[in-house]
């Protein structure tokens, strides 16, 4: 009987601390998570590189991080719309606030290479293909 009475109950306060708590951790979880857009990208090939166009309207040199490593690329940016002076939105469209993108990078890829480019909210990311794996013509001898 005793083990009965230090259980919390349905209804008790303990019970309900712990499910605010839990319920405002899943809550604010779910604004982060709609708040990132996952932007458009192209993607280009050629003899020498991949290019990845990616779309990041309202996103400043400022608020963009572009960072590799051996495997990986991941691009994030934050908008930065200001509304102009004693001025209030009162509808927007673009509700996200933040960019967020991620690719795996092949091993014929140089991370260490990689250049980047932003202008008019597009950013262009270069990553040339390693030495040995560039396509070259073979000169061909006639004996």
């Amino acid at each position: 009987m005793e083990a009965s009475q230090n259980v919390a109950k349905r209804g008790s306060t303990a019970v309900e601390g712990k499910t605010q708590e839990s319920n405002a951790a899943v809550e604010k979880r779910r604004d982060e998570q709609e708040r990132v857009t996952v932007p458009a990208v192209d993607i280009f090939e050629d003899p020498h590189r991949i290019t990845i166009k990616v779309d990041m309207p309202g996103v400043s040199k400022d608020h963009l991080s572009v960072h590799s490593d051996r495997n990986g690329l991941i691009i994030e940016g934050t908008m930065s719309i200001k509304a102009p002076e004693n001025m209030q939105a009162l509808y927007a469209d673009l509700q996200a606030s933040k960019y967020r993108r991620s690719f795996v990078l092949s091993r014929e890829l140089d991370s260490e290479r990689i250049d980047a480019t932003l202008k008019d909210g597009v950013l262009t990311v270069r990553i040339p293909k390693r030495t040995e794996f560039q396509a070259r013509k073979i000169k061909v001898n006639v004996g």
